[in-house]
């Protein structure tokens, strides 16, 4: 369809900004906050037209999977594990979700994946390079 990107593929941990100001901010747990910095987490995409498959493989073996549709609800899974409905949205070829307490944007720039988190005014941007 006009107007979607291309997402899928395998895109692995490349940087960050704001990680600790972010993750103070949305109240993770301090065990999670050690575990998730630098970490170098893969994220695999599998897309098909609207429908997606978001797994993120955390160091260890830990993974977490969102399946949704762009435009329907569907149940997702926060960075601390909490579980909620959001429906993601297509806006300007970034795909857009409004979690519980910040806002998740992905999009495909460079060829790389970025996805910027926005909680009261904190951003928390993580760029992933693309290995398959």
């Amino acid at each position: 369809p006009k107007g979607t990107m291309a997402f899928a593929g395998k895109y692995e941990f490349e940087g960050d900004e704001n990680y600790d100001a972010f993750v103070q901010k949305i109240g993770l747990p301090s065990d999670k906050v050690e575990m998730g910095r630098n970490c170098k987490i893969v994220t695999e995409v599998v897309q098909n037209g609207n429908d997606f498959i978001w797994t993120q493989h955390f160091p260890g073996g830990r993974t977490t999977t969102n399946s949704f549709t762009v435009g329907k609800e569907a149940d997702m899974e926060t960075m601390g594990g909490k579980k909620f409905k959001a429906t993601v949205k297509m806006e300007d070829g970034k795909l857009v979700a409004d979690f519980p307490n910040y806002r998740h944007t992905a999009e495909i720039s460079g060829g790389k994946l970025v996805e910027i988190s926005t909680s009261s005014g904190v951003v928390y941007k993580r760029t992933s390079k693309k290995i398959a």
